[in-house]
């Protein structure tokens, strides 16, 4: 098996390694840049041909959701459609807004408490690379720093795939107008298509899909991992080629898990603390080992609760490479479509309580007399 360190010892021609960052260009300590609200600022542009290997940043914002409002973009070979667009956390694998640590092989936040947001995926390009980042907040940030570490080749072969990421988001609703997971309330489900499956990416061209994180913030106390991945490859008919069990075991986990664990392909950086299952959780899972191939499209998406039954707020963002140039993706969701669902607390459930004491007819009430 192969490693990072298995041809460390192999010396080559015609590479040089280089970086763009934001050191200060007068020699004195404010290594950073600022960038107003509103502003687009790139921070990366490389011309000819290469490979970056390692991207870090830090910013510093009066916004507590400015890792949501701000949005990172990379353009490979001069395209003028992205091939990474993403709110700037949810790309590195910190999701809701939110700060926390997080480790993976491909992706890693790291102290102080997730802060310092790294990405170790190759990224090549023949004809030139840009990165950008756009403060949609209404705050400035005030302090951007950054690394992105680069080796300059003399050529890079069209046939090697271009990194592309895309995040999405859907308040996903019952399919059925019921919330029935685990056959509560009537006889099982059945799902045999993928039409109404959270969608991961839709992708036309030759390429493998490598990856994706998960955020998935749940209004009930119910399990929200009985949805199966489905992976349409080549336009194939269903149950396609790579059909799953359940969430959980897309991610590589079992049995309902709360727990946090990171491993380099997989993970529960973090997980809900309320009852149940209820409120946010972070789950991803990095194919480096096994990614899909596909020759002319993938279409990967994942059901939200058994055969889409549940209400749940779902963020993924995808990873995969593929040669160019790609289909452009939908426009970016607004600001005011990006932010996070209201949490529910102890409050709503005696709201709840009140409305199940009213149609019980009052008296005395546990809470569970319809519980078969």
């Amino acid at each position: 098996m192969s490693s990072p360190l298995s041809d460390i010892y192999q010396l080559q021609d015609g590479i040089k390694t280089k970086r763009i960052s934001s050191y200060d260009r007068t020699g004195a300590n404010k290594d950073f840049i600022p960038i107003a609200a509103g502003e687009t600022k790139t921070i990366a542009q490389i011309e000819g041909a290469g490979i970056i290997k390692h991207i870090w940043i830090t910013i510093s914002c009066a916004d507590p959701m400015i890792r949501r409002n701000a949005i990172l973009r990379m353009y490979w070979d001069g395209a003028e459609h992205p091939a990474v667009e993403s709110p700037l956390g949810d790309f590195f694998g910190q999701g809701f807004g939110m700060n926390y640590n997080y480790a993976s092989l491909p992706l890693a936040a790291a102290p102080a408490d997730g802060r310092a947001l790294n990405c170790y995926f190759p990224m090549p390009f023949g004809k030139g690379a840009q990165i950008t980042v756009e403060n949609q907040s209404d705050d400035p940030i005030s302090s951007f720093y950054y690394y992105v570490d680069y080796e300059e080749h003399t050529a890079m072969s069209d046939d090697a795939g271009r990194f592309h990421a895309w995040w999405n988001r859907a308040i996903a609703a019952p399919e059925r107008d019921v919330e029935n997971e685990w056959e509560l309330f009537e006889e099982d489900h059945k799902n045999p298509q993928n039409t109404h499956n959270h969608l991961f990416a839709d992708i036309e061209g030759k390429g493998k899909f490598v990856g994706v994180n998960y955020f998935v913030d749940n209004p009930s106390p119910m399990w929200y991992g009985e949805g199966d991945d489905m992976f349409m490859v080549d336009g194939e008919a269903w149950p396609f080629s790579l059909h799953g069990t359940g969430t959980e075991d897309f991610f590589n986990s079992s049995w309902c898990p709360k727990e946090v664990y990171c491993h380099p392909y997989f993970g529960y950086p973090l997980v809900n603390t309320e009852t149940g299952w209820m409120g946010r959780t972070h789950c991803y899972r990095f194919m480096l080992e096994e990614p899909v191939h596909f020759t002319k499209s993938l279409h990967a998406s994942i059901e939200h609760g058994h055969a889409n039954v549940l209400t749940l707020d779902i963020c993924s963002v995808a990873y995969w490479y593929q040669t160019g140039p790609h289909k452009p993706f939908p426009p970016m969701r607004p600001k005011a479509e990006r932010q996070n669902m209201p949490a529910i607390g102890v409050r709503d459930i005696m709201w709840w309580r009140k409305a199940w004491r009213e149609a019980k007819g009052g008296g005395m009430l546990w809470g569970n007399e319809d519980n078969k």
